[in-house]
């Protein structure tokens, strides 16, 4: 599949899909959002082999935002309408059932902080910036930003971000929750692709049930979400790979998934 502003790379079990717009530091318009789309569901659904998906980006940024520039000619039909194809794209991208790791390689801003949190592990280089400074135009965060980001690091936090518009260095927003890990800017993919290949050696129905449980889990009350994983603990003996991870742990070798 051919794209003009992302690339996709598989690497054995790895799908690995950049942003690709360095002149406008990977900023999110409508076509790189509908590219985005196509990729992921192709990388989810297409594609059995993929386990895991790294996204990151070319050049200086991992997504310096949204397109400003196609903004800024809006009327507010448009404007809402840009805001919905951002929101479904991420809520796809947080819901599909493949973890998603995001190799945050520079300026995560609006947008594309928001992009992050839609993923489920997020790795910053030592250089990667973070903020969400959209007040700074005189608009919100809207791809979902007021609402991840807030359940990540907690609604205080989220405020005085949101209302400053203030950008953070990957140290803060390590201290705050908002990224798993910082690594040197040199060793970015090799830590993620690590992390990945380890998350894809583990039972693949296992992994993909865990991160459904937990993503609708966190949205339920305690009883409710410990229900969830009762049904999919269940689920996990259907498929055999449980008899398959349990011998190979008594027998003491690799399963074969």
């Amino acid at each position: 599949m051919e794209f003009k502003n992302i690339s996709v790379e598989i690497k054995d079990k790895v799908g690995i899909v950049k942003i690709n717009r360095p002149e406008a530091l990977n900023a999110l318009n409508t076509e790189t959002l509908l590219e985005l789309s196509k990729a992921m569901h192709n990388l989810s659904f297409e594609n059995e082999n993929v386990r895991v998906i790294i996204l990151t980006g070319e050049g200086k940024a991992f997504v310096a935002g949204a397109d400003i520039a196609e903004m800024s000619d809006m009327r507010a039909l448009k404007a809402r309408e840009f805001s919905h194809l951002g929101q479904r794209v991420f809520h796809f991208i947080a819901t599909q059932e493949k973890p998603v790791i995001a190799a945050v390689n520079g300026f995560a801003l609006g947008g594309g902080c928001e992009l992050a949190l839609a993923c489920d592990i997020r790795v910053a280089s030592d250089k990667a910036k973070f903020g969400q400074p959209e007040v700074n135009l005189g608009v919100i965060p809207g791809f979902a930003g007021t609402q991840r980001l807030s359940r990540l690091v907690g609604i205080a936090k989220a405020k005085e971000l949101i209302f400053t518009g203030d950008m953070i260095d990957a140290q803060m927003a390590h201290s705050i929750g908002l990224v798993n890990q910082v690594v040197p800017g040199d060793q970015l993919m090799t830590t993620c692709i690590d992390l990945a290949n380890k998350i894809a050696s583990k039972g693949p129905t296992a992994v993909k049930l865990a991160k459904t449980v937990i993503n609708k889990g966190i949205q339920a009350d305690l009883s409710t979400g410990s229900s969830y994983e009762a049904e999919a603990f269940g689920l996990c003996f259907a498929t055999g790979e449980p008899k398959e991870g349990m011998s190979a742990f008594l027998e003491k070798r690799k399963p074969n998934w």
